[in-house]
């Protein structure tokens, strides 16, 4: 195989991202694009040459490529992956891979009964030398242990206007969740694939506090680690001018990265070594600072991009494989169930208990039924 031929289901603004990319890549071909509104499927095909489809069911039946990316409302990404994958398509999915824990399982149980199908998330931030050199730091143990893990990450405002723009954004029926599910899942699949997961979550999220939506647009959670670690994660879009701070403190030190600079300030002696030993009161152990910066961001989009190929054609392992995506959701699903609960929950989540309180919501959720019903009919699948 000298190039693999893609398709692209769902033409919105991440699909356009993705065929701008394509265009640039020369391990892939684009040979159809899809989506379920029309005008939008043929204005792609003829600007790249290539077919539109207008239901994925007929583009999968066609065989016409190798593989497809999925960039569709956040629901489909289940119902159109286990379909790809069942019918011998390579999947790179967008985040987040599903809505829901148990829908995650449905398609992480598709590409085990297609393992030779190469399945990929683009959490494109894992190609960012500054989450890479923060990973390495953790999992190399150059922090000692965990202490404590703090992200505030509230500069995701969006305005009364974005949330207006379509009618399937922040509902329960139409994308499942709010910051959470949209903005979050990069930093949530970052969280995790730094630290690992949590025990216990606390949860408290409040639904609506800025804008006039049914989701969550403020969320503060509390987690607990199995090495005794603790964690607080902060996230809104309705802060302004709002923060991005990474702190991971270890027995080694505290690492703070915020601002395009990572800064460790290592302790000369670790602090569990220090508060047994000195002989002083109100001593604390000395420090140096250490401080790293990248000229880029890394390849983003691209280099997964290219590392989905490179996987197809030889075998080059994944920047994200998508059964790892489930992390991600998880942790927003256990935040937005702590909270409805009011109380902590156990990790790993109970999936069937979240589904069914999430189709209680999606019962009564302002994303109208004849839309949904409309939607199943045209793509052949249920958002359920």
């Amino acid at each position: 195989m000298d190039k693999v031929k893609l398709a692209v289901i769902g033409i919105g603004n991440i699909g356009n991202l993705h065929l701008r990319n394509i265009e640039h890549e020369p391990k892939v071909e684009l040979v159809a694009v899809c989506d379920i509104v029309p005008e939008k499927a043929d204005a792609a095909a003829e600007k790249y040459g290539v077919k539109a489809y207008y239901d994925s069911d007929t583009l999968l039946a066609d065989k016409v490529c190798d593989a497809v990316i999925i960039g569709t409302p956040h629901y489909f990404h289940t119902t159109i992956g286990i379909a790809a994958l069942d019918s011998g398509h390579h999947v790179l999915v967008e985040k987040p891979i599903s809505v829901h824990k148990a829908d995650c399982e449905r398609l992480i149980a598709a590409h085990e009964r297609n393992p030779e199908m190469v399945f990929a998330a683009m959490f494109n931030q894992r190609t960012d030398p500054y989450y890479q050199k923060i990973r390495e730091m953790v999992q190399s143990g150059e922090l000692g242990t965990l202490q404590r893990v703090t992200w505030i990450i509230t500069n995701w405002f969006r305005t009364q206007a974005y949330y207006d723009s379509g009618g399937w954004r922040a509902t329960w029926g139409g994308e499942g969740g709010g910051v959470l599910l949209n903005q979050c899942p990069h930093n949530l699949d970052l969280l995790q694939w730094i630290t690992g997961m949590p025990v216990k979550m606390h949860g408290f999220c409040n639904i609506g506090k800025h804008h006039t939506i049914e989701v969550e647009d403020e969320v503060t959670a509390f987690m607990e680690y199995s090495s005794g670690c603790t964690g607080l994660f902060v996230t809104s879009t309705g802060e302004a001018p709002g923060t991005n701070r990474l702190e991971i403190v270890g027995d080694n030190g505290k690492l703070v990265y915020e601002g395009n600079e990572i800064t460790f300030t290592r302790n000369e002696v670790p602090a569990s070594e220090f508060l047994r030993t000195s002989p002083e009161s109100f001593a604390r152990p000395g420090t140096e600072v250490e401080t790293y910066t990248f000229e880029h961001h890394g390849g983003q989009h691209s280099e997964v991009l290219e590392n989905f190929a490179d996987a197809i054609m030889s075998g080059a392992a994944l920047i994200a494989p998508a059964a790892e995506g489930i992390n991600s959701v998880e942790l927003a699903n256990a935040m937005l169930y702590s909270s409805f609960l009011g109380q902590p929950v156990a990790m790993p989540l109970d999936g069937a208990a979240y589904e069914a309180k999430l189709q209680e919501l999606i019962a009564t959720s302002t994303f109208k039924k004849e839309v949904v019903e409309q939607v199943e009919a045209d793509m052949g699948k249920s958002f359920n």
